[in-house]
């Protein structure tokens, strides 16, 4: 939007979180509040953008780095005072979006309406409100008989009758800058907490016949602000059922949405069936027809189509199309699996990459490794790719056999078509279409097992 800034509070200390992170970075559906402050500002074509802050900022600009630029509050001396240390960086500015750092659940289509609002009428400030049932902790919005804003009165502030007025002030407004920036220099800290409130604005405009307006939020749920841990909990459980729904409605079916835990901004195909105590995390995208979960955990992960996954956690991995994962199997970060690979029961993969229509059927371990096409890794297989000091890799070529129970001592390379014979420790490379054996000779003693088993029974030791 031409000639509208952001300005985001994000200074005060957050001290009922009861934390050492700053408030605005508490995550919640897979960001920090304040990111999703960011997104909904930005989904509402408002770009350019200031973060007010101060308790500490430090970590706040590092997290979010360069993108933004930052005013400091030193001193947390109300929203009013807040709003002023930004003057220098909106230098241009004509219209002035101002919100909260701790309100993850704003849309952005609210914000486009209050900022087209406040334009169409010219008016000097224009508030977002709310009526809701239970309006403790917030301002109350006071109008005359003719119902045009007169004042906000914060919960500190107001007397009982005030406090029973339901109409609520979100603490998003606009600006007309040209007119905010004389009046901030003249509001004082005439109130219960000796500091400069954004709402004393308000009650100047009208005193001088300035036009207020007040465009109410169709939805109170969104202005909620998160001040402790219930209420980041309390925004968590929206923000999860507005994604549940937002995929339902592309066409995901979700067994169970109270059971099911997917961050903002994760992308699943049409026909997939997410089951119940499913996490998808991060930068995580699921395919078509999938069958993901139950208790499967999916992390900052690629998916392609038509692959099922149950009782397992990805992180960090890509895994392709039609491949069956689980249960119970670990795939971790640098794990790239080809289209129609099989990872069982009690398998964990790492730093490696598996062919198309290998199997790894069950309780195996492969780290480092590159795995060709058409392999079948026995039960128990290990590779051995760590030697006190680094990591070392282990190549297993197209067509190969694993014996069950086999070590893989790396550096070393299996060839091609290549058959290792079932408990076999290989420590050096075998040739393509060789067979190897790395294990002791049977020795078979006549009589020897019976003779120790009488022995046993006759002392009573078994």
């Amino acid at each position: 939007m031409e000639g509208v800034v952001a300005v985001i509070l994000a200074a005060g200390e957050g001290k009922r979180m009861r934390s050492d992170l700053p408030k605005v970075l508490h995550r919640v559906a897979g960001r920090t509040l304040v990111e999703h402050v960011l997104a909904a500002v930005e989904g509402a074509g408002i770009h350019e953008i200031v973060l007010v802050i101060g308790h500490g900022g430090e970590l706040v600009r590092s997290y979010l780095g360069p993108r933004y630029k930052y005013a400091w509050q030193e001193r947390q001396l109300g929203t009013g005072h807040a709003l002023a240390q930004a003057q220098e960086l909106v230098r241009g500015a004509s219209t002035l979006l101002v919100l909260c750092g701790d309100t993850p659940l704003l849309r952005s289509s609210t914000l486009a309406a209050l900022v087209a609002a406040h334009r169409e009428e010219g008016a000097a400030a224009t508030l977002l409100v709310a009526c809701v049932e239970d309006p403790t902790g917030y301002g109350r919005v006071l109008r005359d008989s003719h119902g045009l804003v007169q004042k906000v009165v914060e919960e500190r502030d107001a007397t009982p009758d005030i406090k029973a007025i339901k109409e609520i002030n979100s603490g998003t407004y606009c600006f007309t800058a040209s007119l905010v920036w004389p009046a901030l220099e003249e509001i004082k800290p005439l109130n219960a907490q000796g500091e400069y409130y954004l709402t004393d604005i308000i009650e100047l405009f009208c005193r001088r016949n300035e036009k207020v307006q007040a465009i109410k939020c169709a939805d109170p749920e969104e202005i909620l602000g998160v001040n402790d841990r219930v209420e980041l909990a309390r925004a968590a459980q929206v923000l999860r059922r507005r994604i549940n729904e937002e995929l339902m409605l592309k066409g995901v079916t979700i067994v169970d949405p109270a059971t099911t835990f997917i961050d903002a901004g994760v992308e699943v195909g049409r026909d997939t069936v997410i089951l119940p105590f499913t996490f998808l995390e991060g930068r995580t995208s699921i395919g078509s027809r999938c069958i993901i979960g139950p208790q499967t955990t999916v992390k900052d992960s690629s998916i392609g189509e038509e692959t099922s996954i149950s009782y397992s956690v990805i992180w960090e991995s890509v895994v392709g199309s039609r491949c069956q994962i689980g249960p119970f199997a670990y795939l971790r970060p640098g794990t790239i699996l080809a289209d129609r690979v099989k990872v069982g029961d009690f398998v964990e993969i790492k730093a490696s990459r598996v062919g198309e229509d290998s199997k790894v059927p069950h309780l195996t371990y492969l780290g480092d490794a590159e795995v060709g096409k058409n392999v079948n890794i026995g039960a128990g297989t290990i590779t051995c790719n760590y030697d006190g000091h680094q990591k070392w890799p282990t190549i297993i070529g197209d067509g190969a056999f694993i014996g069950s129970n086999t070590n893989l001592v790396a550096p070393v390379e299996v060839g091609e078509k290549a058959l290792i014979g079932a408990g076999s420790t290989i420590t050096k490379n075998v040739p393509a279409g060789a067979l190897a054996l790395a294990r002791a000779r049977q020795v078979n003693l006549p009589d020897r097992g019976r003779a120790k088993l009488d022995k046993r029974e006759r002392s009573g030791e078994g």
